[in-house]
């Protein structure tokens, strides 16, 4: 499957998954000082965004969901590539 997406204005984003869902997480509570954050810097509330994909959220209690469980001894691989390009390129 196939999702895109903009990000800002001027670059384009596309995501290409095995799996059936992406989960946004948007660091609503993160507050880092900046003395523990990389080079100095400071992390606050929404400064940055993580694109996780997944499984649908309460897939368990769907079963018209793919199955979220994982047997011992039976192999799990998914894939997903991120491909990024500045708007206008193709």
């Amino acid at each position: 499957e196939m999702l895109r997406s903009l990000v800002g204005s001027e670059m384009c984003k596309e995501t290409e998954t095995t799996q059936p869902a992406i989960h946004v997480y948007t660091a609503n509570f993160v507050e880092t000082p900046a003395d523990l954050g990389k080079d100095g810097c400071a992390y606050g509330k929404r400064g940055a965004f993580c694109l996780e994909t997944q499984n649908f959220p309460d897939t368990i209690n769907h079963p018209n969901f793919p199955s979220p469980i994982l047997r011992a001894n039976t192999p799990y691989r998914q894939e997903t590539q991120f491909h990024f390009s500045l708007k206008g390129e193709a």
